[in-house]
């Protein structure tokens, strides 16, 4: 048996399959890990290229779209005898080498539960990708960033994080999990459906007790965006209304209301400087998050006595302030 599963969800993306699958399949060691891809209810050809082109690989499928989140629940749900599985996006080419590092560091570090490798730009190999980069954390309000990328800013990669990092969360984009982990975790929380699942996943294997950590050995192509535009107004609702509900999910009682008040004033500058710019679809966007997240919060009944969202130094950062006030556009200079 192999230990690793690397699980590509497809949905209608035949020709991302055409231009990523084959790196997967010419750089991922035939006697470390299957390569499966899960095909999400698609209505273009991708099961016929799949037939024509990759009969080698294997492929499940489900007869509609259940999103990111809940589509890769199903595919693992079938996947169990593999004790680790990686997520992989569809728009993602990867180098000679990419997974051996994370097994290597994942067999001899059992605390680990989920690593990333480095995350670098498809279209520009030498920036990193904006979703990942080298390591994921997030502020003081929960706002996401990257050793790499901090909002728009988007670093080269100098070699200035190829040390291996404990952070908060590391990327869907490529993440590699211990199977009965994900599965004592509950998986992906299907009610996100896509954007922000992996980094509430990582919170709540950490408040489990295990630790994410991001290996830069390994190296990962992503060209982002390829399901959903990164200027849409549509991944603009569910990056604020998931974010919201993440944090009230995974916030103690004693400090939830507080941060997450204030993370809804922030949200609140951002949809005036929409509306200043006559952007009425975003402001639509941030309206429609937060009433969606009243809404769905009380779907949520069990809370943590443990704050994760501050333990690491990262977190103690206020990245707002930091960015836009300081001019602190990179990692380094936090």
């Amino acid at each position: 048996m192999k230990p690793i599963a690397v699980v590509i969800l497809n949905w209608n993306g035949a020709n991302l399959l055409r231009e990523y699958l084959p790196s997967v399949c010419n750089n991922t060691p035939t006697l470390l890990a299957d390569i499966i891809v899960a095909d999400n209810g698609s209505t273009d050809n991708s099961l016929e290229v799949m037939r024509r082109e990759f009969p080698h690989v294997r492929t499940i499928t489900f007869t509609e779209n259940y999103g990111f989140a809940e589509g890769y629940n199903r595919a693992i749900a079938q996947l169990q005898e593999y004790p680790y599985i990686v997520l992989l996006n569809s728009d993602v080419a990867v180098a000679e080498g990419w997974l051996q590092p994370l097994y290597e560091y994942a067999e001899k570090h059992t605390e680990v539960a989920a690593l990333q490798p480095k995350i670098r730009a498809y279209r520009d190999r030498n920036s990193f990708e904006y979703a990942g980069a080298a390591g994921g954390f997030l502020d003081c309000n929960g706002y996401p960033y990257c050793r790499g990328r901090i909002f728009a800013t988007v670093e080269q990669d100098t070699g200035q994080y190829d040390d291996v990092c404990e952070v908060a969360w590391a990327s869907g984009a490529a993440l590699m999990v211990r199977t009965h982990i994900y599965q004592q975790a509950g998986g992906l929380d299907a009610s996100f459906f896509a954007h922000m699942e992996e980094i509430d996943l990582c919170w709540r294997m950490r408040l489990m007790g295990h630790r994410i950590v991001a290996v830069p050995q390994g190296i990962v192509y992503h060209y982002g965006g390829a399901s959903l535009d990164n200027s849409s107004p549509r991944k603009l609702y569910l990056n604020y209304r998931n974010n919201l509900l993440m944090m009230y999910k995974n916030l103690p009682t004693d400090i939830r209301s507080w941060r997450i008040f204030r993370r809804q004033l922030y949200d609140g500058v951002s949809a005036v400087k929409y509306l200043l710019s006559g952007q009425w679809e975003y402001v639509k966007a941030v309206w429609n998050a937060h009433c969606d997240f009243r809404k769905m919060k009380g779907n949520y009944n069990t809370h943590p006595t443990t704050n994760k969202l501050n333990d690491l130094p990262q977190g103690r950062v206020n990245i707002i302030l930091s960015y836009f006030l300081q001019g602190k556009k990179r990692y380094s200079q936090l």
